[in-house]
């Protein structure tokens, strides 16, 4: 029997243009699951308590489905994807086509059990530190310059941390990172994410 349905998640498919189709028949899979359905980050998200188990979103050429911690998960079939180098515990499954996700609905279902199972099992992914993350040159000498900007970065969350020392670190040129550091001080100093 399905779960009753969000408003906002209801709002979202009628919105939708792109991938509706294939929104609706990944919606229907997890809508079977015991799952509650919510609207986080503007995308349909499917939680246990309050832990987000997985999410559905679409992007120009693919849709998918990002299991939270997939990175744990079994993958039998080969069907979990590292989005980028850095994402550590998200993991997606991608798809072109409304078939795809019909052909592969049993096997989509086995995966939503084994992220609940994951998730009812407590398990946690074990996260780089993020003195283990590159400091770029810049944001390093900023930070011994400015007491107040150390305090602020070593407060914040370590992903957030993490956020940050990334997109620094992504800028080939010292002045583009130089830049990137200037704008996102204010940030910083409000004790905000990159994201926030």
């Amino acid at each position: 029997m399905d779960n009753p349905t969000h408003p906002k998640v209801d709002a979202f498919m009628q919105r939708a243009e792109r991938w509706r189709t294939e929104f609706e028949a990944l919606r229907a899979i997890l809508r079977q699951a015991p799952l509650n359905e919510e609207l986080k980050w503007g995308q349909p998200c499917y939680t246990l308590g309050k832990a987000n188990v997985v999410l559905m979103h679409g992007f120009k050429d693919y849709c998918a489905l990002l299991f939270m911690k997939g990175a744990l998960m079994p993958d039998p079939q080969g069907l979990l994807i590292q989005q980028t180098e850095n994402v550590q515990s998200a993991r997606q499954i991608r798809f072109t086509s409304h078939d795809q996700i019909m052909d592969k609905a049993a096997t989509l279902k086995a995966y939503v059990e084994a992220a609940i199972a994951v998730e009812k099992a407590g398990l946690k992914v074990d996260f780089k530190k993020t003195e283990a993350f590159t400091m770029p040159d810049e944001f390093r000498a900023r930070l011994e310059d400015d007491v107040a900007l150390k305090e602020a970065f070593a407060g914040l969350t370590p992903g957030r941390q993490r956020a940050y020392l990334l997109h620094f670190s992504s800028a080939k040129q010292s002045k583009t990172r130089d830049a990137r550091i200037e704008k996102c001080i204010p940030q910083i100093m409000d004790g905000l994410g990159l994201d926030d």
